[in-house]
């Protein structure tokens, strides 16, 4: 749930969950002439072609988010995700941005941070180039969320495009690697991202027929919800279209009951990736102040209520969907230790970390064996 927001910002309600029109440039496609990469491949049902990177209906990609002390797995980031259990998921989650001269909790931006530089604007350490080189990492797939806020418009009217063309050249280095690339995601969470609807589109597609244009050809495109703020209706309204679209995707925190992405992407067609998810439990008060209860997993009673009010209804939810839900990332991380969630009504009590507690890790690993759940393996990328 990593988002560039200002210090002023971080202590808005998520549960609300705030640009001047740019001349776009003609010599990028308002749509795109080409069609979408679709695998030949179809699903079990033989009802529509797999997306790219999508697995076989009852399969589940496993990722894990989000930082460098969240994964670890490397010399120095060594208490992590990877440190503490021996299958390695089949992918992890960074972030990088193309919001150059913004500043969020003292960090100014230079643009794709942390990707081959170790950045930190609020939520710990991030370098993508410290993992992908490092043994630990090899055959795992990548998932970006790239973040443009205060940015769209400059993005759709072309003023970044050397960032994005320099973007995509790494991209295609990483070939063949998987790559799931999360433009403007949580495009519809107002009080952090405040994206202008109409650049936001302009610029969702600006920079997939630019990376287009570039033979970029290792990368799914994520269109990624909040999970709980928009009617089918309004998703419909922030949708870029079919040709830009690879996978639906949504957050899955306390507030998932109210998801309406599972269903609007059933009908379009599409994959559905759970792209953040961290135990949280909504507090008395939730739709009011969006408050959720402490959860930390030095505490048994906590592991019980997360147990039974959230990684129930989270297993739950990917069992019943098996057709559409066919990826997740989750975040492995000590929220309250980062000074982004300091004052966040959602976060600021949170300790996710699997590997505290012994029990907790013990169940987890009972559901990754799980035949459904994909891991990284030599095959992974030709698989996919």
């Amino acid at each position: 749930m990593l988002r560039t927001v200002f210090i002023g910002a971080v202590s808005l309600l998520i549960g609300l969950t705030g640009c001047v029109e740019q001349q776009e440039n003609p010599s990028i496609r308002e749509a795109s002439i080409t069609p979408p990469l679709l695998s030949n491949s179809i699903n079990k049902k033989g009802e529509r072609p797999l997306a790219k990177f999508e697995p076989e209906d009852g399969k589940v990609l496993v990722f894990i988010g989000q930082e460098l002390t969240a994964i670890g797995g490397l010399e120095k980031y060594n208490d992590g995700y990877l440190d503490h259990f021996e299958k390695r998921p089949a992918g992890f989650t960074s972030y990088t941005f193309l919001t150059p001269g913004d500043t969020t909790f003292g960090f100014v931006h230079k643009g794709l941070d942390g990707i081959e530089t170790t950045d930190d604007w609020g939520d710990n350490d991030y370098n993508m180039s410290l993992q992908l080189s490092d043994p630990d990492y090899a055959n795992m797939a990548l998932a970006i969320g790239l973040g443009m806020v205060n940015h769209e418009g400059k993005i759709a009217n072309g003023e970044h495009d050397e960032m994005v063309k320099e973007l995509g050249n790494y991209l295609k280095s990483l070939a063949p690697r998987p790559v799931f690339l999360r433009i403007g995601y949580e495009f519809d969470g107002h009080p952090w991202n405040h994206y202008n609807k109409k650049e936001y589109l302009k610029a969702y597609r600006r920079i997939k027929d630019t990376l287009d244009g570039q033979g970029v050809t290792n990368v799914a495109y994520v269109w990624q919800s909040t999970g709980f703020v928009s009617t089918p209706d309004q998703l419909e309204e922030w949708y870029p279209g079919d040709e830009y679209v690879d996978w639906c995707a949504f957050s899955f925190f306390s507030r998932w009951r109210e998801q309406e992405m599972v269903e609007f992407a059933r009908k379009k067609g599409k994959p559905v990736f759970i792209a953040e998810a961290s135990p949280t439990v909504s507090g008395p008060n939730m739709k009011f102040d969006n408050e959720t209860l402490p959860m930390d997993f030095n505490n048994q009673h906590d592991v019980e209520l997360a147990w039974d009010k959230w990684f129930i209804p989270f297993f739950k939810t990917i069992d019943e969907n098996p057709d559409v839900i066919k990826a997740f990332s989750y975040i492995n991380c000590n929220w309250k230790e980062h000074r982004m969630w300091f004052e966040n009504p959602t976060f600021k009590g949170i300790d996710a970390r699997l590997q505290i507690n012994e029990g907790l890790k013990k169940r987890w690993i009972d559901e990754m064996e799980k035949d459904k759940y994909l891991m990284s393996s030599p095959t992974l990328y030709t698989d996919l």
